[in-house]
């Protein structure tokens, strides 16, 4: 039975300036692409880019999620970059350093008055201090202005603050949790920001396993080598599996129709575990079928 969840454990950003990097980008086992025209591609090679990405997403058999990053919609090439992901049949549109309600709802507009289809989302990169004052907000407007997610720019608010984050990024983690808790009340999903150093193969597994800790529901990835440890980290634990499994089978018999409360295996279990469960087999399924479809 197929499921209308998607797995979004893992996602690379694809320079949209670099030729060989698009070629190579529709075999990767990410969960998605984010094609990027912002900061991959200098003044003179946006428009370039953009021809370049147009022309690839009109070929390629990427079987994921797709989402193109246009430059902010106050510069000279926001406009023409959305107008060309309105038509290149993408699943989202990424829009870098949003900080207030007006610029998602101009976006919205944009992608509507080029005859975007419905299923064309926004996604929201928070990553100013602007951002993260408002970001309830700009949650809140999601509803009404295509967004269904929000990600963490952690580069960026730093550079914006000044703060010097540590390893274990303990400095921005009042702001990264404001956004967390943004996104979960209005029903988004939430995407980790990148990890710069690539080489580094355990700080960036530490850096995983933090997120799913916190409630990401994926990492955003600057290299390919960084793919296959973030889909083992977002993945569910066959451990978990197996319980959640267990919890399921239980509530199912007859018997437990109208209980509210079991013991199962000498634990006090309740209907919140069985959503629980339900939510945790469901991304099982999902994840195996993303993966047949590569």
């Amino acid at each position: 039975m197929m499921t209308s969840l998607r797995p979004r454990r893992s996602l690379l950003f694809v320079p949209a300036a670099n030729a060989r990097a698009l070629e190579k980008s529709a075999g990767l086992a990410a969960d998605a692409l984010i094609y990027d025209l912002e900061d991959s591609a200098g003044p003179r090679e946006k428009q370039a880019s953009r021809d370049r990405l147009a022309a690839h997403l009109g070929a390629d058999g990427f079987a994921g999620e797709r989402i193109i990053r246009v430059n902010a919609l106050d510069t000279q090439w926001g406009a023409d970059d959305l107008h060309m992901a309105a038509k290149a049949g993408v699943d989202a549109v990424l829009l870098p350093k949003v900080e207030t309600v007006e610029t998602l709802r101009q976006a919205a507009e944009t992608l509507t008055a080029a005859d975007a289809s419905d299923d064309v989302k926004l996604w929201a990169m928070i990553e100013t201090p602007l951002g993260i004052l408002d970001v309830g907000k700009l949650a809140a407007a999601g509803s009404e202005t295509r967004v269904t997610a929000l990600m963490v720019g952690p580069y960026d608010i730093a550079l914006s603050t000044g703060i010097q984050p540590g390893p274990d990024r303990a400095e921005l983690m009042p702001w990264i949790m404001q956004i967390m808790v943004a996104a979960k009340a209005y029903g988004m999903a939430v995407l980790d920001g990148p990890y710069a150093n690539f080489r580094d193969e355990a700080g960036f597994a530490a850096e995983c396993a933090a997120g799913r800790r916190m409630g990401f529901d994926g990492k955003t990835l600057i290299h390919p080598s960084q793919i296959a440890a973030a889909n083992a980290a977002y993945s569910p634990d066959p451990a978990a599996v197996t319980w959640a499994e267990r919890i399921v089978e239980t509530f199912a018999a007859p018997e437990n129709a109208d209980k509210g409360v079991l013991q199962i295996e000498g634990r006090m279990v309740e209907r919140l575990h069985l959503k629980q469960a339900q939510n945790l087999l469901a991304m099982r399924d999902a994840i195996a079928e993303r993966e047949a479809a590569r």
